[in-house]
């Protein structure tokens, strides 16, 4: 596979996220035809506010969400990519799931770094031939 110039948009709006969120860590990322993976570390650290009054209103101690960070993903990319003209949309949705030890985090890995391998077997690709 190639990157075209979406892709690169794609790219870039993934490389952006670390920039736009202090508090996370990219790790693998890639980008297939039809779809992404990406595994995105979150640690936000607790802030205890210096003004007194504010203690206990909560807002400052609230960490983006994983569907906020996913939401300003797809944004940046989008507008990127409709401001060149083109029609698209991602899917509405996203699938998520919770690496919990460094075996399961290896396995995550692999999947991304070896899916583009598995692209001719992905029934979306208009070359795939069916068993």
């Amino acid at each position: 596979m190639r990157m075209n110039d979406y892709g690169r948009i794609v790219a870039e709006a993934w490389r952006d996220l670390g920039r736009r969120f202090k508090h996370i860590e990219l790790d693998e990322f890639v980008i297939m035809p039809n779809h992404v993976h990406g595994i995105i570390h979150v640690g936000a650290p607790f802030m205890v506010p210096s003004v007194p009054d504010v203690v206990n209103q909560g807002a400052i101690n609230r960490a983006p969400t994983l569907g906020e960070m996913v939401r300003t993903f797809k944004a940046v990319a989008s507008r990127a990519i409709c401001r060149n003209g083109a029609d698209f949309q991602w899917q509405r949705n996203y699938y998520e799931h919770i690496v919990r030890n460094e075996n399961e985090l290896s396995r995550v890995r692999g999947y991304i770094v070896n899916n583009p391998a598995q692209w001719a077997l992905d029934r979306e690709n208009p070359d795939y031939v069916g068993a």
